[in-house]
């Protein structure tokens, strides 16, 4: 009886409407995330004549600070320092055993959220022409700082700004999958036409600059900055260029490891503030796809293959996800609805989220 109930499903002829509309969505899919752009390997030999300095902001993060402090191959000049946020934990004895010099960042000021004010400790800790920034849950490959200074060179004027690839740790953190895979898509920077942003986008685990030009738009302590949940999509927008690249194959990191709630509240933070600063026809198209993936399943079987196949595809370039979330595509998209939902709510009636301790106002 199983079977034969299978086979009907496969036997249904979806209404032509249904049909189309599929089709146009998951075709959106591919014009919006049509191939990512790793970050290119470094020369054998760059000459490269400024320092680095790494800006590592950390609060509470002694199970990663030794991967992504140590991770790191620091040329003559350069200098690896992790601000260290006011950790209730041993994230500055591990970051001084792995190399790095640690600072201790300043009582938070009014005005301020975590981030950016560590941010800001950091750069003045050094005075290193190129600036990088880097998540604490990042892990690099050795070169990672003579890449982003190559990309820097090229253009000065930039923000260099990295997503990279996401290695989930647990079950739950498997959720994060549509979040990955939109993130790239609304970034703009990886579609078939790159789309002008009324805002250029900016992922904050991995950024790179010039001092100079860091200073010239103000920084982390941008009045617009240093108050941004999201303070990478409003640093690209004051930069107003951005180079965007993928970390596939080797620049990873494992976001929200915990559980559920640790995605959904992170998540939560800044998703409906990156749907504000997308360009409205790429947001058409990212919502379009969204919509294929979750009811494809239900206009006919062969939608449902097509959005798996495409999914995989996609989940693939994003990060290392199971087999199993793929397979529950349309199910994680429901959820991903639902955090927007409420990220959108919170930020109308300025609710804050719990992050690390402290209580972040969302917008």
């Amino acid at each position: 009886m199983d079977g034969l109930r299978v086979i009907a499903w496969f036997s249904l002829t979806p209404a032509p409407a249904e049909l189309i509309g599929f089709v146009v969505g998951w075709c959106c899919g591919w014009l919006a995330f049509w191939r990512p752009r790793p970050l290119p390997p470094a020369a054998a030999a760059t000459g490269r004549r400024d320092a680095v300095v790494a800006v590592i902001p950390a609060r509470d993060e002694e199970a990663a600070i030794a991967t992504v402090v140590g991770g790191l191959t620091a040329a003559v000049g350069d200098e690896v320092v992790v601000v260290d946020d006011h950790s209730t934990d041993a994230t500055a004895e591990r970051a001084a055993a792995a190399g790095a010099r640690v600072v201790a960042a300043p009582d938070l000021p009014s005005g301020w959220l975590g981030k950016p004010h560590a941010c800001t400790a950091g750069v003045a800790a050094s005075d290193a022409p190129i600036l990088v920034f880097l998540d604490a849950d990042v892990s690099p490959p050795a070169d990672l700082l003579d890449r982003l200074a190559a990309e820097v060179a090229a253009d000065p004027d930039a923000l260099v700004s990295v997503q990279p690839w996401h290695r989930p740790g647990s079950a739950a953190e498997q959720l994060s999958l549509p979040f990955n895979v939109v993130a790239l898509m609304g970034s703009g920077g990886f579609a078939l036409r790159r789309t002008p942003s009324p805002s250029p986008l900016a992922f904050g685990p991995v950024l790179a600059c010039r001092r100079d030009r860091y200073l010239a738009v103000g920084g982390h302590g941008d009045p617009h900055v240093r108050a941004a949940v999201a303070e990478d999509l409003a640093m690209g927008h004051n930069f107003g260029r951005v180079r965007l690249f993928t970390g596939r194959p080797d620049v990873s990191f494992r976001m929200f490891p915990g559980g559920v709630r640790g995605v959904v509240d992170g998540w939560t933070k800044h998703i409906s503030v990156g749907a504000r600063r997308t360009s409205p026809w790429l947001l058409i198209a990212v919502v379009a796809w969204i919509w294929s993936q979750t009811v494809g399943w239900a206009i006919s079987p062969w939608c449902y293959v097509a959005s798996s196949v495409q999914l995989a595809v996609f989940a693939r370039r994003a990060g290392r996800f199971a087999p199993w979330a793929v397979l529950l595509g349309p199910v994680l998209m429901v959820v991903f609805t639902l955090v927007v939902l409420r990220s959108a709510v919170r930020r109308a009636r300025r609710r804050p989220v719990r992050w690390k301790g402290r209580s972040v106002e969302i917008g």
